[in-house]
């Protein structure tokens, strides 16, 4: 067992601990993670994890991609299905409810029902799994008998456990060309999941209470002789005495008094509590109070009056319906909940047309921002929208909603309309399963490695138009990811994206993921060298060739290990290259990401594939002055960016100079004074900051310098993001 990993998943179950409590589905996962390798049942690392459980099995996968050995196809049975199993027959075969469900479904009366959903298109595949049995329907329908029963031995050993059948209802697929983020009901249940601080909840059950508090006030200054009394400077109490002339209805008003003050609770020595106690003592007169507790109802007046004023003085009034206005306003979990009761109206499953219906006033208040960003997550519009109006803000977002678009050009290659749309749906639903951690060069698990979309493969037909529209969709989401976010290196989930639309256009790109440098094993696979052999070439006598001294040729050695093609010659080549941040103490996780850098350095992380292969060099060229000042400028601020936290220093520096390395990218697309104003812009934002050797490094590229074997040149530096920082941003 790895001491690493092990410590890792304990840290995390503390954690889960600290902040969930021991009962929380967070804690559990973890405690599931430590038993299952404690006890050899989970094996961190592998494609197939857990023990005696095929590849295509959709696992609970938590943060930093360990599984807890949950199935989430192994869900419990909804009312639905209970009240089918309820109907089944008495003998129905299966061990369990769930087995005999799932066999049900392959009798003629079960295939007759899927195969009526999956005609009408009322279903939804919210896991891969759900997808199986109706696909056994269509290939029986469709007389692939061999495909359907092979594909019925495949699932049957976990029929008893997993749900293999969707879930029957109206479909939250968007029409068309639009996305959405989030269903309906899910932003419902995060609008209600919303709460008022229980400290504004008292003050505001205090201000509530403030009218009965000045009620008390009044009729304690009915029984003063003479003026109310004051509060001087002092400290001394001046004017009339309580408890020396009593109002008729006296007996009346303290009984109503006291009733409505029951619930109202206060500290034993504030003000309220006392003339509230001495009311209670005094059903006709103050017989029974003593000459202190007079006193003290003398002085809990004066202290009210002299801060206040005296009961429906102006003074008094004005403050408390400023109070009152307080109370009158909704508050955020109020509002919120409003939102919610107008969602109720529209489909669970789906999205919104529009936002702003939802949005509107409530009763003449405003519904916060954090709201309407919330509700905005459930907006069906085209990518592109909402790229714009800021409701995708990050490369991981964008990867979120593309499998929506993906989806229906993956499917296209399929002629029959209802088969198409189920493989669309499956294929939505895979892309919401987590990456687990690998090591060894494995790779995750792919959508045709499911049983029951390898069934369908050989059904799939090559369509030029097609193609065609994948490779326009890939285009347009590259240079949208590029535009939009320019500043951040193409997050995996993205460039899986990426990747299944470019094997849909017939393209065959080398596009390379980012390795965790906590899990990397000194080994790179092929395709690493061909996209830098495509960067090398495309990017020659470039500012960004010229910056980072991009290797002119490569070799094409090639070897095998873990059952992969590896280049050992570019491994050689980035752990060459690292030494220039190895001036430090730099080892262990550090030293890894030292030699990652570099592999995303002489490939530029896919950029130059994707400029090259999608013939992106003009539409770039004119945004390229545009996208280099934005990135630089953002690397700039992000790297001053104070905090405590070391790892959190380090990371900034980090994805600050991964910044930097998509400036010069982009500026590299600019001629030679193009490039001098945004270096010329860059210079006042260093003030306060010690990023002058970034600029000045840059700026002697662009003057035709070059770096020396130590990164320097005059009085610039080459900006790496590993390394341990020696100039910049951590110490």
């Amino acid at each position: 067992m790895n001491q690493g990993q092990f410590g890792y998943a304990y840290d995390q179950l503390r954690r889960a601990l600290r902040h969930a409590g021991i009962d929380s589905a967070r804690a559990a996962g973890w405690r599931a993670v430590l038993d299952g390798m404690a006890d050899g049942t989970l094996t961190v690392g592998s494609r197939t994890p857990v023990a005696d459980t095929p590849a295509w099995v959709t696992l609970e996968v938590l943060h930093g991609g360990f599984a807890s050995g949950r199935y989430l196809a192994e869900e419990p049975l909804r009312e639905d299905e209970i009240e089918l199993v309820r109907a089944l027959p008495g003998g129905a075969p299966g061990t369990t409810d769930r087995e005999r469900l799932n066999l049900h479904y392959l009798t003629d009366e079960g295939q007759a029902a899927l195969l009526g959903a999956l005609a009408a298109g009322t279903y939804r595949v919210e896991i891969p799994e759900h997808a199986a049995l109706m696909t056994v329907a269509w290939l029986l329908a469709h007389d692939h008998h061999a495909a359907a029963l092979d594909l019925v031995a495949t699932v049957r050993p976990l029929m008893h456990r997993l749900r293999l059948t969707p879930v029957f209802g109206e479909p939250s697929v968007p029409a068309g060309s639009v996305v959405k983020l989030q269903s309906v009901e899910q932003v419902k249940t995060s609008l209600r999941a919303i709460t008022t601080p229980s400290a504004i909840d008292t003050m505001r059950t205090r201000l509530r209470e403030r009218p009965l508090y000045d009620r008390l006030v009044e009729l304690w200054c009915e029984t003063v002789e003479g003026e109310p009394p004051t509060l001087q400077d002092d400290g001394v109490v001046t004017g009339g005495w309580p408890c020396r002339v009593w109002p008729a209805d006296w007996s009346a008003r303290r009984t109503a008094l006291l009733a409505e003050t029951e619930g109202v609770t206060a500290h034993p020595r504030a003000n309220f509590t006392r003339l509230r106690t001495a009311l209670a003592a005094c059903e006709t007169d103050s017989r029974s109070l003593t000459a202190r507790d007079v006193g003290w109802v003398r002085r809990a007046l004066a202290n009210t009056i002299g801060k206040h004023g005296a009961p429906g003085s102006e003074r008094r009034t004005v403050l408390r319906e400023a109070e009152l206005s307080v109370v009158e306003r909704p508050t955020r979990a109020e509002l919120a909940e409003a939102v919610a009761v107008r969602l109720d109206a529209y489909p669970d499953d789906g999205g919104l047309p529009s936002v702003e219906p939802v949005t509107e006033d409530v009763d003449g208040w405003s519904v916060p921002d954090g709201v309407v960003v919330k509700v905005s997550r459930a907006w069906e519009a085209p990518v592109e929208e909402l790229v714009s109006q800021g409701v995708i803000t990050s490369g991981e977002v964008l990867a979120t909603v593309l499998p929506q678009i993906t989806a229906s050009l993956l499917a296209a290659n399929i002629e029959d309309p209802a088969l198409s749309a189920l493989y669309a749906r499956t294929y939505t639903a895979f892309r919401r399963r987590r990456s687990l951690l690998l090591l060894d060069l494995a790779t995750q698990v792919g959508f045709t490695e499911l049983p029951w979309v390898a069934a369908l493969e050989p059904l799939r037909v090559h369509r030029r138009d097609a193609a065609e529209a994948a490779r326009q969709t890939l285009a347009q989401t590259a240079m949208l990811a590029l535009t939009a976010f320019p500043h951040t290196i193409l997050p995996n989930p993205l460039v899986s994206e990426f990747a299944a639309l470019a094997k849909q256009a017939g393209l065959d790109f080398p596009l390379v993921e980012e390795v965790a440098a906590d899990i990397f094993m000194g080994t790179f696979t092929t395709k690493f060298r061909d996209a830098a052999v495509i960067a090398s070439r495309v990017m020659a006598g470039s500012l960004y060739a010229r910056y980072y001294d991009l290797p002119e040729t490569w070799s094409e050695e090639t070897t095998t290990r873990w059952g992969r093609k590896t280049a050992a010659d570019f491994a050689k080549v980035c752990k060459d290259r690292a030494a220039e941040a190895h001036r430090g103490r730099v080892s262990g996780v550090a030293a890894n990401g030292t030699v990652l850098e570099q592999g995303q350095i002489v490939t530029t992380h896919n950029l130059a594939v994707l400029a090259e292969g999608l013939e992106l060099w003009d539409p770039l060229t004119v945004l390229a002055p545009g996208l280099a000042a934005r990135s630089l400028g953002w690397a700039l601020r992000r790297a001053t960016v104070p905090t405590t936290d070391r790892h959190a220093a380090l990371t900034a520096v980090k994805n600050a100079a991964y910044a930097w390395r998509q400036g010069i990218f982009f500026l590299s697309f600019c001629d030679t004074e193009k490039q001098w104003t945004v270096v010329d812009e860059l210079r006042p934002q260093l003030a306060g900051t010690d990023l002058g050797p970034a600029v000045d490094g840059l700026a002697a590229v662009v003057a035709g310098y070059r770096f020396d074997t130590d990164g320097k040149v005059h009085n610039g530096q080459r900006w790496l993001g590993w390394g341990g920082g020696r100039w910049v941003g951590v110490r």
